[in-house]
């Protein structure tokens, strides 16, 4: 465990990679989580698994958490997420590998804001269960390749994420877990999920 410091907050996170890793991943959580996100965790699993190095960390400090309005906060959060990605850099252990963000619900949307600056540097996103609506107006300028993961028992967010994929500027994927709901929780499909991520990462974290 360790912490990140951001302007007058610092972030408690969790950064693991393996001494040949290809690339690192940044998870963004959903809103009501953390770093801790079980969820999150199993997939950041399977990531270092495949040679990935993974960051979970808490996109708010608990006092800003409390406040459901900095919950949805998207551009906070895709501050948040761009300053440990850029305190990421510095790190002896990641310096010169790409970087790619994994975005649940909300965190989603604000993985898709902070990839849609010019100079974010974040090579692949994926969108597991997300909110991509959220950051409806930056979606033409994310140029990283985009994996958006969806249950398919999930219609709403699956419409949701049909919509963001017309509107995205770069080239993207849309996968559906049969069967899955929004959290993910039936047998198998998180795992299928963290499959999907895996794959994609390998691929565009070169």
């Amino acid at each position: 465990m360790t912490s990140i410091p951001l302007g007058p907050v610092r972030l408690t996170a969790d950064l693991d990679v393996p001494a040949d890793a290809t690339g690192v991943v940044v998870f963004a959580h959903g809103s009501g989580s953390s770093r801790l996100s079980p969820r999150n965790r199993f997939v950041a699993g399977r990531l270092r698994g495949s040679g990935l190095g993974t960051l979970l960390f808490d996109l708010l400090t608990d006092a800003e958490a409390a406040d459901r309005a900095n919950v949805f906060d998207i551009p906070l959060l895709a501050g948040r997420l761009a300053g440990a990605i850029g305190w990421l850099r510095e790190r002896d252990e990641a310096a010169g590998l790409p970087i790619g963000c994994f975005g649940a619900s909300t965190g989603a949307g604000a993985a898709l804001w902070a990839a849609a600056e010019p100079d974010s540097g974040i090579a692949a996103v994926v969108s597991r269960g997300g909110r991509p609506d959220l950051a409806r107006e930056r979606l033409p300028e994310v140029t990283a390749p985009t994996l958006f993961v969806v249950g398919g028992a999930d219609m709403v967010v699956l419409d949701l994420n049909r919509e963001a994929q017309a509107l995205l500027g770069g080239p993207n994927r849309l996968a559906v877990v049969p069967g899955a709901s929004h959290l993910f929780e039936e047998p198998g499909t998180l795992e299928a999920a963290a499959d999907l991520a895996a794959d994609w990462f390998s691929e565009h974290l070169r």
